[in-house]
């Protein structure tokens, strides 16, 4: 077979696959155009849901930020003079009046993102600088249930540390327990350890002093460990 041969073979063979491929197209042509147009929604929902998500992250971002900015604003010394223009507040319970909405707010707007939760911890705090126990306890109990471990940690601590003040003792140390059987790193075992103690030197002292005990053993370097050793030789109150 010779060149010019084979290669009016291979326009013959072009031509039937290209009028094949035609064929198709008209036969199934409601199908593929069907199937182009959910494909081109598809791409247009994947890229409107992430630049929603990128957005909503960002204006959390910036809202909890400007929270922040007030919550650990300092505390106006006595006799200080108020700088002209800028936020200052005298007490923590006025500081937190002033940013205790913010929080709510994002936490409400933002309860599926994690700096929902994180401000639902916030709110929490700032409620207790208002002594404000119920919402205080309502905002720690959701705080405690997120599923960022660190902060639900945090929340259990507060929480518990809430129950010791309205006298629900009972309820404070099941959540030390729980929190020395599931340390994190920012509660660590020993941090609930020291709680809890503080609770037992009254109702069980030698309880107290095992723990204080176990403290000391395992965390020598620590403020705990030198707080539980204080404890232990006798510090600002003795244990019999």
């Amino acid at each position: 077979m010779d060149t010019q041969t084979r290669h009016a073979l291979k326009q013959d063979r072009f031509v039937e696959a290209t009028a094949s491929g035609l064929g198709w197209l008209q036969l199934h042509r409601t199908n593929a155009i069907r199937l182009a147009t959910a494909i081109v929604i598809i791409v247009a929902l994947i890229v409107a849901g992430a630049i929603f998500y990128n957005t909503r992250s960002n204006n959390a971002e910036i809202a909890f930020g400007k929270a922040m900015d007030i919550y650990t604003t300092p505390l106006r010394q006595p006799g200080q003079p108020v700088a002209p223009g800028e936020p200052s507040y005298g007490t923590s319970a006025e500081r937190a009046k002033a940013v205790n909405p913010q929080f709510v707010d994002i936490a409400s707007r933002y309860r599926w993102w994690k700096i929902g939760a994180n401000a639902q911890y916030f709110a929490g705090l700032t409620y207790l600088d208002m002594s404000q126990t119920a919402p205080a306890e309502a905002a720690l109990q959701k705080a405690a249930g997120s599923h960022d471990s660190a902060l639900a940690a945090l929340a259990k601590m507060a929480l518990a540390g809430l129950y010791r003040q309205t006298e629900r003792n009972g309820q404070a140390i099941d959540l030390y327990q729980q929190l020395i059987k599931n340390p994190t790193n920012t509660v660590p075992a020993s941090a609930a350890k020291l709680q809890l103690a503080q609770i037992y030197e009254t109702t069980n002292p030698a309880q107290a002093k095992k723990l204080y005990a176990e403290i000391k053993d395992q965390d020598k370097t620590t403020a705990a460990g030198q707080i539980a050793a204080q404890k232990l030789s006798g510090g600002k109150q003795p244990l019999q």
